[in-house]
Order: structure tokens, then C-alpha cells, then sequence
């Protein structure tokens, strides 16, 4: 048997030491060729997610890779940060150096749209870990890539878990709702991975412990973030560890075997203050709405920790 040629991806991104972690486990995985990074405002603003973005690259000796900057705010609605998570840089924990990797002077939305229009049609996967802004511009400004992306896999939303920053929104579609509706609205196949999801596969201490044994340079500073990370949980959800989100949409491109979920309707709300956000999610069919999107409900949390703790330990 011949190895499976990489599969093609762009990681839009807000990072946040979750995106981090995904990034990384990403750069560690050779069945994916990660064309470039995209960022986006978010966790924290877009200044601050580009040099989180550059750090990650270097940390990983992976200059090789492009940084493009994207949407400094949200569509319509003003910008919405999570320092209160994630700390004042979004990377707060471990110490990291200042970046010398430098962003590319192409912004994210131009490169997004060019890469899928050289790329094969049916080859790239967009994974979106944070608002996904750029993702709505790009196929507001080029209609013609929504049927040459492969699929889009991203973290937002949830159902049977609530909300995390309002009590009806997950965070990523509560920043921009409306670009949320816009890529829900595309007819590009979707993956969700929701806090129904995240919330099962905990840092606990000894699943950061295990990181850390690695003895390398990257699972240190894994280790260091997810320790400053999961305390704001820890402290909300009285769990034992923090749900770390955005690796799940990674982890589903190597091993989806280990997600369950079912073809679903999948509505954002964008009209109600109270209910902002929301993603309205028709798990019993009761809509007629046709399925849009593929909702995960399950992963095995042990698998998943596995194939982390395997794959950081690669890297430098």
C-alpha cells in the first residue's frame, strides 16, 4: 500500500492556547500539508492572534508555513474578546520570545480565495478555530470556491451543553453570528465540533502530565498553557481539567472514527439579544429543514489524548 497524499488544509485561527494546541497537533501530523495560517479577532485581537500564530510556527520550526492576517472585527457586530480565558496576550502561561516570523503581506480572505481556486477543486479542508469571519468573506467575495472546498471542520457552537459566554452561544458564533450564517447558508459540507463535543475531552492533570513526560520543547509549553487554560474552567464547570475545543477539529481529520455525531439541521440566530448567537440545532428532525452540517455528539477521550500526547511528542 502507498501512503495517502497529505490532505490539504487551511487552519483559520484566533489563538488562544486551545487554537494552539490544534495548530500544533496539526505541524505534527504529516497526513496533513497545512498550505497556511489565517487569523482572525477573537480570543484576542488580531494583532495579537497574528504574533500568536508566528510563535506557534517557530516553536514548531515550521517558518516554512505562511501567516496571513484576516478580519480585524466581526461582519456587523462589535468585536467580543475572551482575555478573561485566555490572558491579556491569549498565549498567557508558558514564556515565549517575540516572533521574527513575519505575517505575509497577502491578507487571509485573498489567500483563502486563491487557494481554492490553484488547489484541485475537492482537495482543500478549511478548519476554522475561532469566529469565522474570514470564511464568510471569502465566500461573499468568491461565490465560485464553495464548491471546491472538500469540507469545512470547524469548532463553534453547541446544543445539549448551552452556551459558554452567553447561556444560549458557544463563544466562536457569539462573536459574529453573521458570518456564521453565512457559511451555515453556503452548501459546503460541514463538520462541527461543538462544546458537546470539547467539554468531554478534559486537561486533566495527568493527561498534562503525560504531555509533559514527552521532555520535549513543545510539550512543555503545551503543558504550561493548558495549566493557565484550564483554570478559568475549572473553576466554572468544577471539573477536573479544562475541555480543550479546538484540538477536536484536528484530531477528527486523523481519526474520525473516534467522533460520533449525525447529519443535522443546523440554524444560526442572529436576531435575538438574548439568544445571539445560538446555534439552533434540529438533533430530532422536527424542522423538515434540510440536514446542513454534520453535528458531533461523542468522541472517545481517551483516543484523543493518545493521538496528542503521540503526536507532540514529535515535535521540537
Amino acid at each position: 500500500m502507498h501512503p495517502s497524499p497529505a490532505r490539504p488544509i487551511i487552519i483559520d485561527t484566533d489563538p488562544g492556547q486551545d487554537d494552539a494546541v490544534a495548530i500544533l497537533l496539526a505541524l505534527a501530523s504529516p497526513e496533513l500539508q497545512v498550505l497556511g495560517i489565517t487569523t482572525v479577532a477573537g480570543n484576542v485581537p488580531l494583532a495579537l492572534t497574528t504574533r500568536n500564530a508566528c510563535i506557534l510556527l517557530e516553536l514548531a520550526n515550521r517558518r516554512d508555513i505562511p501567516v496571513h492576517a484576516g478580519a480585524i472585527r466581526p461582519l456587523v457586530r462589535p468585536l467580543v474578546t475572551a482575555e478573561h480565558v485566555h490572558g491579556k496576550t491569549g498565549l498567557d502561561g508558558p514564556d515565549l520570545p517575540e516572533p521574527t516570523l513575519a505575517p505575509a503581506p497577502e491578507d487571509a480572505v485573498a489567500f483563502i480565495i486563491r487557494s481554492l481556486r490553484e488547489q484541485p477543486p475537492g482537495s482543500v479542508t478549511l478548519c476554522p478555530l475561532g469566529p469565522l469571519t474570514n470564511i464568510a468573506l471569502a465566500l461573499v467575495r468568491a461565490p465560485d470556491i464553495a464548491p471546491r472546498i472538500r469540507e469545512i471542520v470547524l469548532m463553534g457552537g453547541g446544543c445539549f451543553e448551552g452556551g459558554n459566554i452567553t447561556p444560549a452561544a458557544e463563544f466562536n458564533i457569539y462573536v459574529d453570528p453573521h458570518a456564521a450564517e453565512v457559511v451555515f447558508r453556503s452548501g459546503v459540507p460541514i463538520t462541527m465540533m461543538p462544546l458537546d463535543v470539547t467539554h468531554q475531552v478534559l486537561s486533566t492533570p495527568a493527561r498534562i502530565a503525560a504531555i509533559r513526560a514527552a521532555g520535549n520543547r513543545s510539550g512543555e509549553v503545551v503543558a504550561q498553557m493548558l495549566e493557565f487554560f484550564e483554570r478559568f474552567d475549572v473553576a466554572k464547570y468544577q471539573s477536573d481539567g479544562g475541555p480543550l475545543h479546538d484540538p477536536c477539529v484536528i484530531a477528527y481529520l486523523l481519526q474520525p472514527e473516534i467522533f460520533q455525531g449525525r447529519q443535522v439541521n443546523i440554524e444560526i440566530e442572529t436576531r435575538s439579544e438574548l439568544t445571539m448567537g445560538m446555534t439552533v440545532v434540529d438533533w430530532w428532525g422536527v424542522s423538515g429543514r434540510p440536514a446542513n452540517a454534520r453535528f458531533m455528539r461523542q468522541v472517545d477521550a481517551d483516543a484523543f489524548f493518545a493521538l496528542l500526547r503521540e503526536r507532540l511528542a514529535r515535535l521540537p
